[in-house]
């Protein structure tokens, strides 16, 4: 089945694209009474939050999923976790800043971006990719990366933010 949906390499000059995704989230999330995942400010509203994303695609492979041209989804691959996981004892790709812009949530984005992040880190040679995420909500985010093959490793907190890692073999 196509579903129109688009994976290409993304970049710095992507940015302002990719901040308008997660800014899309964010009101997505908030519509849904969902405040305490990415709060209530719009991604692009916060400096700090600018600057991470920046550095991780910086530093990381970002992808941008594309529907008729137009960014409807982005995650960005590197060899590390953020600060507040520990890295893997072994080679691998960690999955940061997944997003679907919140008018196209449902259609398949998430699932098109993880797939593609799996085949590109079986493409690199290595065997495992990560992702964390948030783990209130009564879950439904780590439910949904279980739907995707991932499965529960260690959980974390950030402040009173609760997180769970998830891994997959590729």
């Amino acid at each position: 089945m196509d579903t129109g949906i688009k994976i290409r390499q993304g970049g710095p000059a992507d940015v302002p694209a990719m901040l308008a995704i997660y800014d899309s989230a964010v009101v997505w999330l908030n519509e849904r009474g969902i405040t305490a995942q990415w709060g209530t400010e719009p991604f692009s509203a916060r400096p700090k939050t600018v600057e991470a994303v920046e550095r991780v695609v910086a530093e990381g492979s970002p992808w941008i999923a594309e529907i008729d041209g137009v960014p409807v989804g982005t995650l960005t691959l590197t060899p590390h976790p953020g600060s507040y996981v520990a890295p893997a004892d072994e080679p691998e790709q960690y999955v940061r800043y997944l997003a679907t812009d919140g008018r196209r949530h449902g259609h398949g984005v998430g699932a098109a971006l993880l797939a593609h992040a799996a085949e590109e880190t079986r493409r690199l040679g290595v065997s495992l990719l990560r992702v964390d995420c948030y783990a209130g909500g009564e879950g439904r985010l780590v439910t949904y990366y279980e739907r995707q093959g991932f499965t529960r490793t260690e959980t974390f907190t950030v402040g009173d933010w609760p997180g769970q890692v998830l891994e997959r073999r590729v």
